[in-house]
């Protein structure tokens, strides 16, 4: 049975995946076990030992990870609540800040940084991959000899099987995503219990959680706000998305109780325990492991090493579909309703995630520091523009019918909100020369904050006294105030 389009609205602008979401199954635990996914990954693991190195001790990074994270909390409600609400994904909730067509200037931003990274997350899953397939059979070390666009044939091979599971998970679009997320992410906290009560006891319950770390250029208070800050920065991708999965969620309770256990709760604990296996490997083998994966291999058992291995690559995967599968499905579907659905967006995504051949990006500095840098530092003029206007200027009132409609109170110019852009421009500029220039090394990790705020300031000082901006949120609440109204009346 094809799905019945709603009247009045475009097929430029909507496909059934756009849609507010009307089945709303990301109940509580669905959307914990998603920050489980998301956090437990080879970069979460090691992101709490990397703070070390700007020169802090212990109990300071540990309190900057509190802080960066209950800083995180805090903004991820704004995204999730707005998801929820309106029951929008990311790309089409853009368009009631940068218009109707607009919105697809921060959706195909998100979608690079995305693609990108699903690229390179896929590979770096594949390496798990290796490691099983030279301790089964020995003899495949010869298909690591040869060279293919910069990979060996077993390269390939690992990460053409990785990148075909992750494939899977569109069969059913974004309810077979839920139930891989439902076990993932408690998966590899189940590994990590048996690895640090192995890493404990064969260091006699004898650790020291000072790492070794650099110098604090710029003195302690700087690298703690420093850390902070990249605390922050971390999630800054599912910042702006998360949406997409939150507006699935019955209910704002649902929405908050899972970021209060999946954020803080969730990311200290797995940090803490993070520090305490890598602390452990110093006393265990002499020296200090950032890799999880290394570590179980070390372990002298065929079923340890087989296990880890599997458990990391699920890890991997698990935050690939999250921060980087997710988004570009939803943002490539948002370019051309009428023909992509969320299923081609993400097939469309995994294709280009291949060709770009991944482990080529991640070898090259240039490509990392710059491109991807560049882009990343993007993401914060992008969450402030948003959810200013969403919050502040709109105070939640939105007329969701107009986000599909070609003539509507988000049509502003032709599609485009012309202020919405030019606050992206003037805030992205010094967003990128901090993060990018090395004279500014010293705001260099504060680029994410300085970008959210000058375009939040910006975009509310040029749209405050917009006589369609009240027109609107009259509109809405009049819909809203109506007993049994939905998204497809007309007020």
């Amino acid at each position: 049975m094809s799905h019945v389009i709603p009247p009045g609205v475009s097929r430029r602008l909507y496909n059934e995946d756009l849609a507010p979401a009307e089945h709303r199954s990301w109940g509580f635990y669905s959307l914990f076990a998603m920050w489980m996914s998301d956090i437990h990954s080879l970069g979460g693991y090691t992101f709490a030992a990397g703070l070390f190195a700007l020169g802090l001790g212990a109990w300071q990074v540990f309190l900057a990870l509190v802080v960066g994270i209950v800083i995180v909390f805090v903004l991820m409600n704004f995204s999730g609540y707005a998801g929820q609400k309106t029951g929008v994904p990311y790309p089409v909730l853009a368009r009631i800040s940068f218009g109707t067509f607009g919105a697809n200037l921060p959706a195909l931003i998100r979608a690079l940084v995305a693609i990108a990274w699903y690229g390179i997350q896929t590979w770096l899953a594949s390496r798990a991959v290796i490691i099983i397939a030279l301790e089964l059979w020995p003899g495949l070390q010869g298909l690591t000899r040869n060279d293919f666009l910069g990979e060996s044939l077993l390269g390939w091979l690992a990460f053409l099987l990785m990148w075909s599971l992750q494939l899977l998970l569109l069969r059913n679009g974004m309810e077979t995503i839920r139930r891989f997320q439902d076990w993932a992410g408690p998966a590899v906290w189940a590994v990590m219990g048996v690895l640090v009560i192995y890493i404990l006891i064969s260091a006699g319950w004898d650790i020291s959680l000072d790492l070794p770390g650099g110098n604090a250029a710029w003195g302690v208070t700087h690298a703690f706000f420093a850390a902070t800050a990249l605390t922050v920065t971390y999630f800054s991708t599912l910042l702006l998305n998360f949406c997409d999965f939150s507006r699935f969620a019955p209910s704002r309770k649902a929405v908050w109780t899972a970021n209060l256990w999946g954020l803080p709760v969730n990311f200290i604990a797995f940090s803490v325990v993070s520090v305490v296996v890598t602390a452990g490997t110093f006393k265990v083998y002499g020296e200090y492991i950032y890799d999880p994966v290394e570590i179980v291999g070390r372990i002298d058992s065929i079923w340890a090493l087989l296990l880890g291995a599997v458990t990391f690559a699920v890890a991997t995967l698990g935050i690939n579909v999250v921060a980087n599968f997710v988004s570009p499905a939803y943002d490539l579907a948002n370019a051309w309703p009428a023909r992509i659905d969320f299923k081609r967006g993400g097939l469309i995504s995994a294709l280009i995630a291949l060709v770009i051949t991944p482990w080529n990006l991640f070898n090259s500095p240039v490509v990392i520091n710059l491109f991807l840098g560049g882009l990343g530092a993007l993401l914060g003029p992008l969450f402030g523009i948003i959810m200013v206007d969403y919050y502040v200027l709109r105070r939640q009132h939105v007329l969701v019918a107009d986000l599909f409609r070609e003539q509507g109170y988000y049509t502003y110019s032709h599609g485009w909100n012309r202020k919405a852009v030019a606050s992206f421009v003037v805030s992205a500029v010094p967003a990128v020369v901090l993060a990018l220039v090395p004279v500014f090394g010293a705001f260099s990790a504060f680029s994410w904050f300085i970008g959210a705020m000058v375009a939040a300031a910006v975009h509310y000082f040029i749209s405050r006294n917009d006589t369609s901006l009240a027109e609107s949120i009259a509109a809405a609440a009049a819909q809203e105030s109506e007993p049994g109204a939905n998204w497809t009346q007309v007020p």
